[in-house]
């Protein structure tokens, strides 16, 4: 099966079984059918073949071959780690500003949440609308239940 591949503009590589644009350099293309590249692998299954002088010789300079092909391999982990601790700081510096909005969210409802009770307090009479809609002075036992709820706000938001 014809198969070619190439990297593209942005780096990435492309696999097709159609022949790579005009654009792209003949160096970005890096297989292509009938032509045997180095990059590729052998098949694990693949019976050796009986070696001739010329392929011996070849074979001498495999390792040499495989430690520069582990330092792009070490190269790619360390830009995955590189990238990897860019998302986590990203993803910390997120919790940070959304932890900073429930913060002043709270400092609001703190300092909302002592001048009502400061108004509960004073004794002044309050008015107040019930379920039904409408209008009337707040009974002592009313303003007790508000002022607990007021104080249950203060005691969880001002810390």
């Amino acid at each position: 099966m014809a198969q070619y591949m190439w990297l593209d503009a942005s780096g990435r590589k492309v696999f097709s079984d159609q022949p790579p644009p005009a654009n792209i350099p003949a160096k970005r293309v890096l297989q292509q059918p009938g032509k045997a590249t180095t990059s590729q692998t052998t098949d694990v299954n693949e019976k050796p073949s009986t070696e001739s002088s010329a392929d011996a010789a070849t074979s001498a300079t495999a390792p040499k071959t495989a430690a520069t092909t582990a330092k792009p391999e070490a190269s790619k982990d360390k830009d995955l780690e590189i990238a990897k601790k860019k998302i986590e700081e990203e993803a910390a510096i997120k919790k940070k500003a959304e932890q900073e909005k429930v913060d002043a969210a709270k400092a609001d409802n703190c300092k909302r949440a002592k001048s009502a009770k400061t108004t509960f307090d004073s004794g002044v009479r309050l008015g107040h609308t019930n379920s039904k809609g409408e209008r009337g002075i707040m009974d002592d036992a009313t303003r007790m239940v508000e002022t607990k709820r007021l104080e249950g706000i203060i005691a969880s938001d001002c810390k």
